[in-house]
C-alpha cells in the first residue's frame, strides 16, 4: 500500500511518516520546504520527499493520501486529489485507525509542557522495560526520534489542541482515546482558530468524555481553574490531582530553589527524591503528571523518581546550544507569556546574580495578534536585557505595549542586528537565552560562531 503525506516535513506528520514505513507501508510525502532535521531522518528511512504540492507528486496515484493540517482548500495538490477521487485522511485519524486501536494510549494534553511530559513518560516506561510507542512532538534526547511503534501495548502521544485538518474542525486530540489522559494546563491559545477560552474548554471536555470510567485515569493540576471549568461540565473518571507547591495527592517538598532536586510526595508517602538536570516549578509539575501516568501503566512510583535522574530533556527545551568564552548560549521553544515567565524564572533560580540576556521571536499567530501583547513585559522581567525580533504584519505597537521594560529592551526588524547587538555586549558568565517556535533564522548558531571570532 502506497501512503503519500501532505504535509509531510512537520514534527507530527513526519512522525507518521514514520511509524507507517515500520508498518510496511510504501511512503512518500511532500513540502513545502524539505528541510533536516526531519528531512534526514526520514530519508534515513527511504522515504521519498518532494518539495513543494504539485499535482505529479500524486502520479501515479497513491493508495491513500493523508493530510496535514497546514495544507488548505485552493492548495494544488489538495485541489487535485478532490478532484480525481483519491483515498485520502487525517494525520490523527490514520493514527487513530491504523495504530492506537488496541494500545493502552497514555494521551499528554495541555496549552504548556506537552512535549516535555510525553517525552519523560515514554522515558519512564522504556526505563521500566515496557519498550513504549509514541509520537511526540519533538526529539526527546532519550530515543533520538520523535516516533517509534514499541513493543507492547502501550503508546505515548502528544495530544495536540490545534484542529485536525481542513475537513475536520476538531482538536486532533479527540481522535485518540486514551486510557490515561494528562491535562497539564489550560490557558488560551492559538487565537487563529479559536474564538476564546470557552471554545477551547469545549474541545477538552470532548476528550474528558472519551476516557474510559473503569479503567481510565485523568490526571490534572490542582489548582487550574480553567481545567475544573472544564471538568464540572461533566467527568465519569476517577481524577488525580497534582501541584509542585499546594499539598495534592501527588505534590513536592524540600525542592532546591532552582528546581533541579526535590522529593516527591504520593498519597502521603514520599516515595524519593529527584536529582535532575531540569530546572524550573514547571518540569516539576510535568515530572508529578508524568509518575502519575506512569504509575497508572504499572509502574511503581519509587522506581519511575530513580528513572527521572536519567531523563534528558527534549531538543529546543532550555538544550544548551554551546559555550564560548564562559557565555552560555540556551534554545527553548518558549512562545507563550506563560511559558516565557517560567522558563526565565527557572533560569534566574539557577544562575543567581548572573546577566541573562533574552533573545525572542514573537513569531506564533496568537503572538502575532497581540492576544497576550499586555502579558508579556511582565513574562520578560526576570531579564536583564531584553532583544527583540519584531515580526512583519504585527498587529500591535511593540514598543508602547513594552514601555515598561525600559531601556533593557531593544526592538530589531533583522536576525543580523540581534547577532551585532548581543555579540558587542555579551560577557564572561551571561547566560543567553533564545526563545521561538521557529528556526529564528539560525541565530544560534551564527551568534556563537561571532562569539567564538571575536
Amino acid at each position: 500500500m502506497h501512503i503519500h503525506i501532505l504535509g509531510i516535513c512537520g514534527t507530527f506528520m513526519g512522525g507518521i511518516a514514520h511509524l507507517a514505513h515500520s508498518l510496511g507501508y510504501q511512503v512518500s510525502g511532500s513540502d513545502a520546504n524539505v528541510y533536516p532535521p526531519m528531512s534526514t531522518q526520514l530519508e534515513s528511512l527511504g522515504i521519498t520527499l518532494m518539495e513543494g504540492y504539485h499535482i505529479e507528486h500524486l502520479q501515479p496515484e497513491p493508495d491513500l493520501v493523508i493530510v496535514g493540517n497546514a495544507l488548505s482548500r485552493g492548495n494544488p495538490a489538495v485541489e487535485y486529489m478532490l478532484d480525481s477521487n483519491i483515498n485520502y485522511t487525517s494525520g490523527p485519524q490514520w493514527l487513530a485507525e491504523h495504530l492506537l486501536k488496541d494500545r493502552w494510549v497514555l494521551a499528554v494534553a495541555g496549552t504548556h509542557g506537552k512535549t516535555t511530559t510525553a517525552s519523560m513518560l515514554a522515558w519512564l516506561l522504556e526505563d521500566a522495560d515496557l519498550n513504549p510507542g509514541f509520537l511526540i512532538g519533538g526529539i526527546p534526547e532519550n530515543f533520538g526520534t520523535s516516533a517509534r511503534l514499541g513493543e507492547t501495548p502501550f503508546f505515548v502521544v502528544e495530544a495536540d489542541e490545534y484542529d485536525t485538518a481542513f475537513f475536520d474542525k476538531r482538536s486532533k486530540f479527540i481522535h485518540y482515546r486514551p486510557r490515561t489522559l494528562v491535562m497539564n494546563n489550560l490557558e488560551f491559545d492559538h487565537a487563529d482558530i479559536f474564538e476564546d477560552l470557552e471554545a477551547i474548554q469545549r474541545q477538552f471536555h470532548h476528550l474528558v468524555r472519551t476516557v474510559p470510567g473503569k479503567c481510565g485515569l485523568i490526571i490534572s493540576p490542582l489548582y487550574d481553574g480553567n481545567l475544573h471549568d472544564t471538568l464540572d461540565m461533566g467527568c465519569w473518571t476517577p481524577v488525580e490531582y497534582f501541584d509542585p507547591e499546594m499539598e495534592a495527592y501527588w505534590h513536592i517538598t524540600h525542592s532546591s530553589a532552582d528546581g533541579s532536586s526535590f522529593n516527591v510526595i504520593c498519597d502521603g508517602n514520599e516515595v524519593g527524591r529527584v536529582e535532575w538536570d531540569l530546572i524550573g516549578r514547571h518540569n516539576q509539575a510535568n515530572a508529578l503528571a508524568a509518575l502519575a501516568a506512569a504509575r497508572h501503566a504499572g509502574v511503581p512510583p519509587k522506581i519511575a523518581v530513580d528513572s527521572l535522574r536519567r531523563f534528558r530533556n527534549v531538543k529546543r527545551r532550555m538544550e544548551l546550544r554551546g559555550e564560548v568564552k564562559n557565555i552560555r548560549l540556551y534554545d527553548d521553544f518558549a512562545h507563550h507569556p506563560t511559558a516565557i515567565k517560567t522558563t526565565l524564572q527557572g533560569l534566574r533560580a539557577q544562575v543567581g546574580e548572573q546577566r541573562i540576556i533574552a533573545i525572542l521571536e514573537p513569531r506564533s499567530n496568537t503572538m502575532r495578534m497581540g492576544v497576550h501583547a499586555d502579558r508579556l513585559a511582565d513574562a520578560l522581567q526576570q531579564a536583564d536585557l531584553i532583544f527583540i525580533l519584531q515580526p512583519q504584519q504585527l498587529a500591535w505597537d511593540m514598543r508602547k505595549t513594552l514601555l515598561a521594560l525600559g531601556q533593557r529592551l531593544q526592538i530589531f526588524e533583522e536576525v543580523g542586528e540581534i547577532v551585532d547587538a548581543v555579540s558587542q555586549i555579551a560577557k564572561p558568565h551571561d547566560h543567553l537565552l533564545v526563545m521561538s517556535n521557529g528556526g529564528f533564522d539560525n541565530v544560534h548558531k551564527r551568534l556563537l560562531d561571532v562569539l567564538l571570532e571575536s
